[in-house]
């Protein structure tokens, strides 16, 4: 089985483009799929938009009544994930404001099914790029990237931030047993409950690869 996650805030705009291209993408692979959305407090329409597609998806909600941030927005999501994944599923968490395409996904399966516990959707493996990312938070993130690869280097990694990832549910279940209630504890920028995982995932064996993508920020509505 392949499980979405998507962190959700105030996304009514961008649920229509990404709900459709999520199922062109996943009907094509012709495997069961499940999506995960957790609501992280949205003041609009997001909830109502969620309940009317979980009419034609296999569709579960979280709903936080207050905006709690990514780190435990993506935290509730992976436990909820791991209640109901096997060993020989996948778990893909992606952003739902259109930045990240669905049509990665395939490629970011295959890596982790050739024996990879996690496979990153990479603007700098060779082929991936970036739209409309504005000159502060392109530094903040290269930044990071080049903080994380001197003090954390990790093989076959350059992406450390991106959040656009594909997990062997394996590796998952091992981690939430393994850290508890810990797994993931950082909640200040967005990106850095997704350092905190890539730093625990990688303490306990796991193995990574990329995929190159392109980060398309200039659809971000």
């Amino acid at each position: 089985m392949i499980i979405i996650l998507l962190p959700a805030f105030n996304e009514e705009e961008s649920f229509a483009p990404l709900m459709k291209k999520l199922k062109t993408t996943l009907n094509a692979l012709k495997e069961e799929y499940r999506i995960i959305v957790c609501n992280d407090g949205s003041t609009d329409n997001t909830q109502e938009i969620l309940e009317n597609y979980s009419q034609f998806f296999t569709l579960d909600i979280i709903k936080h009544p207050l905006n709690r941030g990514l780190g435990e927005t993506v935290r509730d999501l992976f436990e909820r994930a791991e209640t109901i994944a096997s060993d020989g599923d996948v778990i893909i968490r992606l952003d739902c404001d259109d930045t990240h395409e669905p049509k990665y996904i395939p490629s970011l399966i295959n890596k982790v099914r050739s024996g990879y516990d996690v496979a990153v959707a990479s603007r700098f493996e060779e082929g991936g790029s970036q739209y409309g990312v504005n000159v502060y938070r392109s530094f903040i993130s290269r930044c990071a990237n080049l903080f994380m690869k001197f003090f954390f280097p990790i093989k076959g990694l350059k992406e450390y931030s991106c959040g656009y990832r594909c997990y062997n549910a394996k590796i998952i279940k091992k981690a939430i047993k393994f850290y508890k209630n810990e797994f993931i504890q950082l909640k200040g920028l967005g990106f850095t409950c997704t350092l905190e995982k890539t730093i625990k995932l990688k303490i306990i064996g796991a193995k990574f690869a990329e995929v190159p993508f392109k980060l398309r920020y200039d659809q971000k509505v």
